[in-house]
């Protein structure tokens, strides 16, 4: 082989190598695992639990040694719980009770610091709130603006973010702290899945659910009663409502997308949103990001989704929290995006990386 073409095949071969080692530095830097010291000394430690340790005759031990599947490696999760404090309000009626709310009450519900249920009856055994008002989807507007400031009036110090859902939203509390827990409560900020289709400024869906800060309560408290042309009592559409009034008190609806602009919070349901269904449907002046749908734009620490039925929060609480592919670690992904533009910085280039993770 002469000199050039040795010359010239060490020079691809270098950069070659170079262009690996750049990609693969991205992916390290992109894709940063945080361990703490207590999952650390977990997995050192960890021994496989057998069915020696149970009765497999007697259905509480199974349940139990299921419920050790979702405990052993919870550390992670734990420290944001005592760190990120979350209230949920969910919008229901007297009719969905026993249909719809039992269901979010024995599921995802649990694992909210408060949770309570709004209606417009008060129920002592259930419990719900009641709000006073009338049913029916035309005053979902007042519903909401009275379950806000019932918040605020009883339960301001008690959270320091306030997440509003129907009761068929489900919602990945896990994945919600992991989100807020860059963000500033005392900031006037909300968060949800942005729809643009009646006001050009953009509104929160609420059935994909939407999460106010502290500091957004407070306003709304204090002053959302003054501005009566911004802050309906009732009537329109809630989620539009309740973005309208909380934009005239200088609240933002920010982008809550991950690092790799997938969306977290969904208005429809998973199977939906996974074929794409709503996409074709979506009217002429909705966000073109909107319309990014599929396995490929929802990301992997998806918070919430609309539409499901009860017997369907159930099937999501198994996949998520009990079903394990053997051998596989779950490892935590960085993937909140950082304010200030960097979320774009190798843009492209990270949205090729994407489909690694799926």
């Amino acid at each position: 082989m002469s000199p050039k073409i040795q010359f010239f095949a060490g020079l691809i071969v270098g950069l070659s190598l170079a262009l690996s080692l750049h990609v693969y530095s991205n992916v390290e830097n992109f894709y940063e695992v945080h361990l703490s010291g207590i999952f650390s000394n977990f997995m050192k430690n960890k021994r496989l639990i057998s069915a020696k340790d149970f009765d497999r005759s007697n259905e509480t031990t199974c349940r139990n040694a299921s419920e050790l599947s979702l405990k052993g490696d919870d550390s992670i999760a734990q420290e944001l719980y005592n760190k990120v404090r979350v209230a949920c309000w969910i919008l229901t009626s007297p009719s969905n009770l026993d249909t719809k709310a039992i269901y979010v009450k024995n599921t995802w519900s649990k694992k909210c610091h408060l949770v309570l249920f709004m209606s417009s009856v008060k129920n002592d055994t259930f419990p719900t709130v009641g709000l006073k008002t009338l049913e029916g989807r035309k005053h979902l507007t007042a519903k909401t603006m009275q379950a806000f400031q019932y918040l605020y009036d009883h339960h301001y110090n008690d959270a320091d973010w306030f997440m509003k859902a129907d009761d068929d939203t489900y919602v990945i509390m896990e994945n919600l702290r992991y989100f807020l827990s860059e963000e500033d409560p005392s900031q006037p900020v909300y968060f949800g899945q942005k729809l643009t289709a009646f006001i050009k400024m953009g509104y929160a869906s609420g059935g994909a659910g939407y999460v106010i800060s502290k500091e957004s309560l407070r306003r709304f408290g204090q002053r959302g009663q003054k501005f009566k042309d911004t802050c309906k009592a009732d009537d329109g559409y809630e989620d539009v409502e309740i973005s309208r009034c909380l934009e005239s008190l200088g609240v933002r609806l920010e982008p809550s997308f991950d690092s790799l602009r997938r969306h977290r919070f969904h208005f429809t349901s998973p199977e939906e949103y996974l074929r794409a269904t709503f996409a074709t449907g979506l009217g002429p002046n909705e966000d073109s990001d909107l319309r990014r749908m599929g396995i490929g734009n929802m990301s992997n620490y998806a918070i919430s989704f609309h539409y499901v039925s009860g017997r369907k929060m159930y099937d999501l609480e198994f996949y998520i929290y009990h079903l394990r592919p053997y051998g596989i670690l779950n490892v935590p992904l960085a993937l909140n995006a950082r304010r200030g533009g960097s979320q774009d910085k190798n843009m492209t280039e990270m949205h090729k990386l994407s489909s690694w993770s799926n």
